[in-house]
């Protein structure tokens, strides 16, 4: 039988891969700050 609950939306499955995925961004310009020694705002070009 195929599964009933939805996968998209404000559901549990969702909200925890947007939080997984949002941790992983802030690493990730953390990491890129570290490396190049710029802000996140400088290196797109608004700081």
């Amino acid at each position: 039988m195929a599964e009933s609950t939805p996968r998209f939306g404000f559901v549990g499955f969702a909200e925890t891969w947007n939080g997984r995925l949002a941790m992983l961004g802030f690493v990730i310009g953390l990491a890129t700050e570290l490396l190049t020694g710029q802000s996140i705002l400088s290196q797109i070009g608004l700081g």
